[in-house]
């Protein structure tokens, strides 16, 4: 089996920030991703794309590329197209790559495993032409193609970018139908100075929607009882706003109303999670250096939290530099001089974080909804379903997988996870901390009997 003195898992500005900072200073770093290109989510195929789309994608993309440089050292070895499926103690971390099943150990982990885009369970939400935004910016990033005729619903700074996007590439978005009001706007005022003290980020947004106001894209706010109208597929978009009903035509809709941590690999590894009620998620418990109450392991990036990509970078750093510590390679003077500016840095990056999470909350009706809407998509489970498992008894997401396989689809209960704990504590009058969250296990991504059968102690050869 390979020995490693690190293993970064994730190759998103987390993760390749730290196994970066790790080479540098002289730990052996394996940095496994699934995706064949390093870039993570947000700078998604970056050294690619940059030059054929980064006047579309905006300067903010293309600082990835700087990070996808770092990968370079000697003292990284990058395996792009890793599946993880299991961590074991000591660290013993098993991947399959083209259909091989692999493995690593190392003595410290640093889960850089990114965020995931909220699911806004909506009526009408899992009709063929509805997608999330975040899907819609990933084809952009590959593959140069965006939907013509589409709305974009929800909430949050993202739907802006996207917008933004859509504007440059020449196919406008037909509306933004935004859920966030006025009284959002009025109790984010209390979390005024942190947002002035990151001031270029509202800068940018501010620019952003200049952008948009100047290309004529509609703008509804305060947006309720938003659905998506079509027989076999999405046709238009419902909603209520400004004291009356509104439809939209259109031919797809982009959904999205925030993004969550990563927990599932944490979770496997028993790391322990709390609620986050100003983000409306569960997130790993951790210090500012990253370490979780796991010894060696640590967490990064958004999987930690919901900081942003610089944020995120910053962090990357600061967990690679206390695991270098702690395995000799430097004295805790050399890392707390090192570590400081990367401190302030993130300090500032984050300041802006409560005032956004308090300006675009969730939509409400996706958090709570209505009894027919399908809230777990693998398995076709209702709202309403969920409700009916608390009547006859169900406390937990634990117990939904028994009365009706909530969670027990291929997703693994990724994406409908957070919506069954919030039904199940509301309806139980239980907080989301005592109700809990799917108990994960391995495998945490699908893996077949074949790729068991070849498994190997190296690494898959490029």
């Amino acid at each position: 089996m390979q020995k490693a003195d690190l293993i970064v898992i994730g190759a998103g500005p987390a993760g390749m920030a730290a196994a970066s900072e790790a080479a540098g200073a002289g730990l052996r770093t394996v940095l496994l991703d699934e995706q064949p290109r390093p870039g993570g989510q947000i700078y998604r195929d970056v050294d690619r794309a940059a030059g054929l789309r980064g006047s579309i994608l905006g300067a903010d993309y293309l600082h990835g590329a700087a990070l996808t440089a770092g990968l370079r050292s000697p003292g990284i070895e990058h395996v792009p197209g890793a599946v993880v499926w299991m961590i074991e103690e000591g660290f013993q971390v098993s991947y399959t790559r083209e259909g091989r099943a692999a493995r690593v150990a190392a003595d410290r982990v640093i889960l850089a495993t990114g965020a995931l885009e909220r699911p806004m369970p909506v009526p009408g939400w899992t009709l063929p032409g509805v997608m999330t935004a975040g899907a819609a910016q990933i084809l952009l990033k590959q593959s140069g193609v965006l939907p013509r005729q589409a709305v974009l619903a929800g909430s949050g700074p993202l739907l802006y970018l996207i917008a933004a996007q859509m504007v440059r590439a020449g196919t406008p978005p037909l509306a933004l139908v935004e859920t966030q009001t006025r009284a959002d706007m009025i109790r984010a005022g209390r979390h005024l100075g942190g947002a002035l003290r990151g001031w270029r980020y509202l800068a940018k947004g501010l620019k952003l929607m200049a952008e948009i106001r100047r290309a004529g894209v509609p703008r509804h706010t305060g947006a309720t009882a938003i659905a998506v109208e079509g027989e076999d597929r999405a046709e238009a978009v419902a909603f209520e706003s400004g004291g009356r009903g509104h439809r939209i035509a259109c031919g797809t809709v982009l959904l999205h109303h925030g993004v969550v941590p990563n927990q599932q690999a944490a979770r496997s590894m028993q790391v322990p999670h709390l609620w986050s009620q100003a983000q409306q998620c569960f997130a790993p418990v951790a210090d500012a250096w990253g370490r979780t109450g796991r010894e060696g392991v640590f967490t990064a990036g958004d999987g930690a939290g919901i900081g942003g990509a610089r944020a995120a970078e910053y962090s990357g750093r600061i967990a690679a530099l206390k695991a270098a510590e702690e395995l000799g390679r430097m004295t805790v003077q050399e890392r707390d001089r090192l570590a400081a500016p990367l401190l302030r840095q993130k300090a500032r990056e984050t300041a802006v974080r409560p005032f956004l999470d308090a300006a675009y909350p969730p939509y409400a009706e996706a958090l709570a909804p209505d009894d027919a809407t399908i809230i777990c998509r693998c398995e076709e489970v209702t709202a309403g379903d969920i409700r009916s498992f608390a009547r006859l008894g169900c406390q937990g997401p634990n117990q939904a997988k028994a009365f009706g396989r909530a969670g027990m689809g291929p997703c693994q209960g990724r994406y409908c996870g957070l919506t069954v704990t919030g039904l199940l504590a509301s309806a139980n009058g239980r907080s989301k901390d005592e109700t809990g969250y799917y108990r994960i296990r391995p495998p945490i991504k699908p893996v077949t009997l074949g790729e068991l059968a070849g498994a190997q102690d190296t690494p898959a050869e490029d």
